[in-house]
C-alpha cells in the first residue's frame, strides 16, 4: 500500500474523529483565508472553490467557511500566512514533504526539524526530494459503490491516468488539468466520492517490510499531521497489507 494512498486512508479516519474536528477545521480555515486573498468569489477562484469543497467534506459549518473567506478578503481584518514546504527524509531513507501555512516560520521551522529528528529522519534542503513526486488529481471511491471494470471505464473516459485498488477504495489519478472534469463525471454517475484533492504523488515507492520501522514511519507521519501549521504531508513509503495488519489491524 503506497505512501500517499495509505496515509490518506489513515488520515481520513483520524479526521472523522470528533476530538480532532476542531483542529481539522482550523487547518482548512487557513487554506480558505490564503485562497480568498486572490478573490472571494469561488466561481472565479479555483483554489478557493477547492478549499470550500474540502471544508464541506469535513462538515465545516457554513458560517465558519464564510468567516474565513471574509478574513482572507480583508473584510474581517487581516490574517497572513506564509506557504512553506519542508523536505527531508525518514526511516529507511523515505522521502517526506510537509506543506505548511504559518504566521511565523521562525517558530515552525525548528519544530518541524524536531519532528524529523525524533522520527529517525532529517530535515533536508529545498528541492532535495520534490523531484521524486508529481502533482496529480487524486479521487477515491469506495469499492462497494461500483464494480472495478465499470469504474475504470468511467475514469479513463473522463481523463484519468491510472486507477488502483487500495484496500476498500479505488484510487484514481489524473493530470491536474483533468481533475475538475473527472470529478464531475464521477459525480454525474451518482457515484459517491470518498475524497478528492490535488496532491503530490510519489513516482516510485520504497517497500517497508519491518513492522517496527513501519510503525515508526506512521508515528512520524501522524506527528506532522498533528502539527497546527502542517496542511499536508506526503511520502513514498510502501507498507504491504500484511505488515500493516500487524501494527494497525483497524487500518
Amino acid at each position: 500500500m503506497a505512501g500517499h494512498s495509505h496515509w490518506k486512508s489513515i488520515k481520513h479516519k483520524k479526521a472523522a474523529n470528533d476530538a480532532k474536528r476542531g483542529k481539522v477545521w482550523s487547518k482548512i480555515a487557513r487554506i480558505i483565508i490564503v485562497a480568498a486573498k486572490s478573490g472571494s468569489d469561488p466561481s472565479q477562484n479555483l483554489s478557493l472553490r477547492y478549499a470550500i469543497d474540502t471544508a464541506k467534506a469535513a462538515n465545516m459549518p457554513r458560517d465558519t467557511i464564510e468567516k474565513a473567506i471574509k478574513k482572507g478578503s480583508g473584510e474581517l481584518g487581516s490574517e497572513t500566512y506564509e506557504q512553506v514546504l519542508y523536505e527531508g527524509y525518514g526511516p529507511k531513507g523515505i522521502a517526506i514533504m510537509a506543506e505548511a501555512l504559518t504566521d511565523n516560520r521562525h517558530r515552525t521551522g525548528p519544530e518541524i526539524k524536531k519532528i524529523f529528528e525524533r522520527g529517525g529522519g532529517a530535515l533536508g534542503t529545498s528541492g532535495c526530494v520534490h523531484y521524486l513526486f508529481s502533482k496529480k488529481g487524486v479521487i477515491t471511491v469506495k469499492t462497494g459503490s461500483i464494480d472495478e471494470d465499470s469504474m475504470m471505464e468511467i475514469a479513463l473516459a473522463a481523463g484519468a491516468d491510472d486507477m488502483q485498488t487500495t484496500g476498500d477504495v479505488y484510487s484514481i489519478t489524473c493530470d491536474p488539468a483533468a481533475y475538475e472534469g473527472l470529478k464531475r463525471a464521477i459525480e454525474e454517475k451518482k457515484i459517491p466520492v470518498e475524497s478528492s484533492e490535488i496532491a503530490m504523488v510519489p513516482q516510485n515507492t520504497i517497500p517497508i517490510d519491518d513492522p517496527e520501522v513501519a510503525a515508526k514511519i506512521l508515528a512520524m507521519m501522524e506527528a506532522f499531521d498533528d502539527h497546527d501549521d502542517i496542511q499536508n504531508v506526503y511520502s513514498n513509503f510502501d507498507i504491504p497489507d500484511e505488515i500493516m495488519a500487524k501494527i494497525n489491524p483497524d487500518a
